[in-house]
Formats: structure tokens, sequence, C-alpha cells
């Protein structure tokens, strides 16, 4: 009977102690989005702009490249890391936009559009086949149309990071799935 009690006072202690680490963690991701000391722009509510126009595609831009340099981070959405997916949620939700989190669900999001047609602020998609996926697995934003021969676009690389990169080189041609005009 006394083995019984100490193993369920055990228990009670294991759980108090998760639920005091949970809690803890819980605090930390409030204090960790307060960037007031980083050189990363986080955008408070009430700078949320909810009108999608040329304006504010042109500073969501800038927010993108702000981040260029953060490391990629499977799942990551903060400056500490981020992945290409990660990215357009981070951007589009500091300005009040809620869109899917995974980029084969942002691939839904708004028109799809044809290569030459690609401006500031729409998105391209990519299948790299890495893992053997035949699935939208790769995300970014058009960020500059430069010439004929230079589209570039911001994306997650999982060896540079946060980088530009030109959309009509061999290797991201190669990978091209589509190109959608977010609607809002």
């Amino acid at each position: 009977m006394k083995e019984i009690s100490s193993y369920t006072l055990l228990r009670v202690m294991i759980l108090l102690l998760l639920l005091a680490f949970l809690d803890s963690c819980r605090h930390f991701r409030r204090r960790e989005n307060d960037n007031s000391s980083s050189s990363i722009k986080i955008l408070s509510s009430k700078s949320y702009q909810r009108n999608y126009n040329s304006k504010t595609i042109n500073e969501m831009v800038s927010l993108a490249r702000s981040y260029t340099g953060v490391p990629y981070r499977l799942g990551g959405t903060d400056g500490n890391g981020m992945d290409c997916s990660g990215l357009l949620f981070c951007v589009y939700g500091q300005y009040g936009f809620k869109i899917p989190r995974i980029s084969w669900q942002q691939s839904e999001v708004g028109k799809e559009i044809p290569i030459d047609e690609l401006r500031a602020g729409d998105w391209v998609f990519f299948v790299t086949n890495k893992g053997g996926t035949s699935s939208i697995n790769h995300a970014g934003m058009i960020t500059e149309f430069k010439n004929d021969k230079e589209l570039l676009f911001i994306h997650s690389s999982s060896s540079k990071g946060i980088k530009e990169d030109n959309l009509f080189s061999k290797y991201w041609m190669s990978c091209f799935a589509k190109a959608t005009r977010p609607s809002f």
C-alpha cells in the first residue's frame, strides 16, 4: 500500500513539474515575440493592413527581405529560423492576412497565373523531389522583375536560409510547378 501511494505521489509531482514547464514555455513564447531589441521587424496588431494593394505588397516584400540570412528551420516562423512556407505565413500574418501554413496548401490560395505575368507579391511553388515527393514542397514570393532573364523571388533555402534567387535559373525552372496571385 505504501508503494502505491509513493508511486502516486511521484506521478503527481511529475505532472506538476510538466505543467510548470509548459506554462513557462507559454510565457517564453510571448516574450519571444517581443523583438524590440532584435533587428527583425515584428508588426504590432495596430499595424495590420488588410488592404491587399501595391503599397501593402511592396511593404511585405521589404519585410520579407528584412529576414534575409535568417537560417532555415523546419516548421519555423520567426527570426530564429523559418522554412519556405513559414516565411510566407509570417510575412502575410504580420499584415493581418490568414493563410495556410503548408506550401502545398498555400498553392491553393488565389488564382493561378502564367509565368510571364508574374509581379511582386505573387507566389511561386516548386516540386524539388527532396524526399521523393511528387507534390509541391517549396514556396517563395516574387520580389522583383529585373529583365526577361532575371525574376527574383525570396524563399528559405535549407542550406543558406532566407535568400533571393532568380526564378529563371536552370535549377528553379526545372522544379517550377505553378504560380498564384493571392487575393484577399
